[in-house]
């Protein structure tokens, strides 16, 4: 498994980052898809030390082109598919370019792993294809509810990349991690939006609605499960949820953003910030037995050690001049 070449799709995003440096470490050989863009930019990668990024082969593309794609493709054993438009508020405003990202990106993708026969494929799902728990915690078997945009192109993805699995016997496997958060994350999640705000001395924090659960996730231990995941048999055409079995309000975060920071902050629930009443997803609380049972994964970082981190990165003023605490990121 150590010689496996490796593609990582999003390689440049938060999780696909810490993704690409867990299988480095592990010795895997890892082609980092990246978006191209002018400024020559591979994103988070290039926040990795030199000693990682040595290892890195970069390949500059877009996801929404079938012949870059396949040239990704071309010469590797395995992939790990994360590239998507995540940001909900925004699928708002152009719902397109998520159906050309995350539906036509994931189909590009798995037909090119048809073609070349690649031995393993893991397409990157997300809890916010279940809506508002029907019942918890959140199985795999849980109903599908697209309570927006963006959710509804994950489920159509899913759904693609499965049929493709039952179709043509294409080794695909989802994971589908609950709310991941730590350092690196973007501008437009809600941790980052909090402590944003809070350390860069606003007394009054601006969010969206304080009612509805979150299960977080630490990045480090999300970037694990992908790799036990990936490194275990018999999970074709399985659907796999990354989550800690634990839940909190976004209200009760922010407080505990807050004293972490300690700061004297104010919290504002602000309505241009909320979803719109029905889009909202009230409560998102994952089981990981299966996770569990699978390959004895574990999260390892409770949400207060997590959180600690995630602060300390901030606090760099390299890390924290990347956020604009003044602007509601879509």
């Amino acid at each position: 498994m150590k010689k496996t070449q490796i593609l990582v799709t999003g390689a440049d995003g938060f999780i696909g980052s810490h993704l690409v440096e867990n299988l480095v470490e592990k010795g895997y050989r890892v082609r980092a898809f990246v978006f191209y863009n002018s400024f020559n930019s591979c994103g988070w990668l290039d926040s990795l030390p030199k000693e990682i990024l040595r290892k890195i082969e970069i390949f500059s593309g877009d996801v929404r082109d079938p012949n870059g794609v396949r040239n990704a493709v071309k010469g590797c054993d395995a992939v790990m598919h994360l590239a998507a438009l995540i940001a909900i508020p925004f699928s708002y405003h152009s719902p397109d370019s998520y159906v050309d990202t995350n539906v036509k990106g994931t189909l590009n993708i798995l037909n090119a792993c048809r073609d070349f026969r690649l031995n393993k494929v893991i397409i990157t799902s997300t809890s916010e294809v279940y809506g508002t728990a029907l019942h918890v915690p959140i199985d795999e078997e849980h109903p599908l509810q697209a309570q927006s945009p963006y959710s509804a192109t994950k489920i159509a993805a899913d759904q693609l990349a499965l049929s493709f699995c039952r179709s043509f016997d294409l080794p695909v496997t989802i994971v589908r991690p609950f709310n991941t958060y730590g350092p690196r994350q973007s501008a437009r999640a809600v941790i980052p939006t909090i402590m944003s705000q809070v350390l860069s001395g606003k007394k009054i924090v601006n969010i969206g609605s304080l009612h509805p659960t979150r299960d977080l996730v630490y990045v480090k231990d999300t970037a694990e499960g992908f790799v036990r995941i990936f490194e275990t048999e018999k999970t074709e055409c399985e659907v796999i949820n990354i989550s800690t079995q634990k839940e909190i309000s976004i209200g009760d975060l922010a407080k505990k953003i807050i004293k972490l920071c300690k700061s004297d902050a104010k919290i504002k629930s602000e309505s241009t910030r909320k979803r719109p009443e029905k889009s909202e997803v009230e409560r998102l609380l994952g089981q990981n037995g299966k996770l569990l049972k699978l390959t004895g994964w574990k999260p390892e970082t409770s949400l207060e050690e997590g959180l600690k981190e995630t602060i300390k990165w901030f606090k760099n003023p390299k890390n924290l001049r990347l956020y604009k605490p003044d602007v509601y990121n879509m």
